[in-house]
């Protein structure tokens, strides 16, 4: 007899089920469900595998389900993925959309942090917004083994529609051209704000995923972000052709690992092996105006080695850094906000383009030196961080006055 199955199941599983479908070579429907909440649960979950055989038009099968409280996105995800693997096909059974705030984002927030989360675990995306990254991302790359990725594919459609993010950006790291595109299929009608593109070595694979994105959302002004990855010797030297390759980039981000073996170096602490590299994408970030993301901090026990890296990363002219764990993210924060000095200077600066607002005036000075723009700029943004970061309140020209 022919049968299928996905999800997990078994000791230490949670937030996840096993769905198993054998054919049974007679007329009906038989669903048996093994829920480790079948108090709460039990009736719901019961209710919405009928609703799932329904649309997926199953009959002459058995049905088994092994639930470790997993949400209904979950059940429905690893239904649709074991009715694929058994038929070759199956429609789209959508959850109900999360009908919260999801705020819009812009190219220049904030991207000091951003957490991995394996995109075939739903126990990690459930709740992941409390710990306050700056993104999220849901992964299909590295982190999802290859047998698993049409699993994980529909699992993050599902979790893009029925979570809360929490403000955080809505993050997805597809796999490598052509693989990505299929991610892209079912994850764009989905609205991510950001797509990663892992290991670019040229701009030709940053417009190909632009064009396949702009056709996917035709004329409904939606714009999804890109973020190219630079992991190789290749992807470096060609860095500023891939961050000026469309309007949509609105970072480069780096990918040591894969580097450090791509030149044949072991990757340290200190990181002489990669610091050419890192250089060369911070340049052409800013070269064509885009943020620059340094690379993960792969030792999560490590807090202080990790806020050192943070602080060089900043030294550098890095925005922001990846996080494999939620524990690293206060860390990342605190390595990135102003100094007191910085938000010092950021203030005078800010408070001499107020007067030369207010005065009509088309300079800026401070004291006997004439500002520029993108000094003013940049003060700004950094009066915003340390508000963010709650350093500084937002009334403080008030209160700086009072003072």
């Amino acid at each position: 007899m022919n049968s299928a199955e996905a999800g997990r199941a078994g000791k230490g599983v949670r937030s996840d089920c096993l769905v198993r479908i054998t054919e049974a070579g007679v007329e009906g429907l038989r669903i048996t469900l093994k829920s480790k909440v079948e108090v709460l649960y039990g009736r719901a979950n019961r209710a919405l595998l009928d609703e799932l055989c329904a649309h997926f038009d199953l009959s002459g099968v058995d049905v088994a389900v092994e639930d470790s409280g997993a949400l209904p996105y979950t059940i429905a995800a690893r239904m649709e993925t074991a009715v694929r693997r058994l038929r070759g096909k199956a429609a789209p059974w959508l959850p109900p959309a999360w009908t919260g705030e999801v705020p819009l984002s812009r190219r220049d927030r904030f991207r000091r942090s951003r957490l991995y989360l394996p995109g075939n675990d739903p126990k990690l995306a459930i709740n992941a917004g409390v710990h306050g990254a700056d993104g999220l991302i849901l992964d299909l790359e590295d982190s999802v083994a290859p047998a698993e990725k049409d699993a994980a594919r529909i699992l993050v459609r599902n979790a893009l529609r029925a979570l809360d993010f929490m403000g955080a950006e809505r993050m997805v790291r597809i796999n490598q051209l052509p693989l990505g595109l299929e991610d892209l299929d079912a994850v764009i009608p989905q609205n991510p704000d950001l797509i990663l593109i892992p290991k670019v070595e040229t701009p030709e694979q940053v417009r190909e995923v632009d064009a396949h994105i702009r056709a996917l959302t035709g004329d409904d002004g939606r714009e999804v972000f890109l973020m190219p990855i630079i992991e190789s010797a290749k992807g470096a030297v060609h860095a500023y052709d891939i961050a000026s390759a469309c309007g949509s980039v609105v970072a480069l981000a780096i990918g040591l690992e894969d580097y450090t073996a791509d030149i044949g170096a072991e990757r340290t602490l200190e990181g002489k092996e990669s610091l050419w590299m890192r250089g060369a994408v911070l340049n052409a970030a800013r070269a064509a105006g885009v943020q620059a993301i340094d690379t993960v901090f792969s030792d999560v026990t490590d807090m202080e080695g990790l806020l050192a890296s943070v602080r060089e990363a900043k030294a550098l002219g890095f925005d922001g850094k990846g996080c494999i764990h939620p524990r690293q993210i206060p860390v990342v924060h605190e390595g990135f906000a102003p100094t007191e000095a910085e938000i010092t200077r950021a203030k005078k600066i800010v408070r001499a383009f107020d007067a030369a607002e207010r005065e009509g005036l088309g300079v800026v000075s401070l004291g006997s030196k004439m500002i520029d723009p993108p000094v003013v700029k940049r003060a700004q943004r950094t009066i915003t961080m340390a508000v963010t970061a709650g350093i500084l309140p937002e009334d403080w020209k008030e209160q700086d006055d009072e003072a």
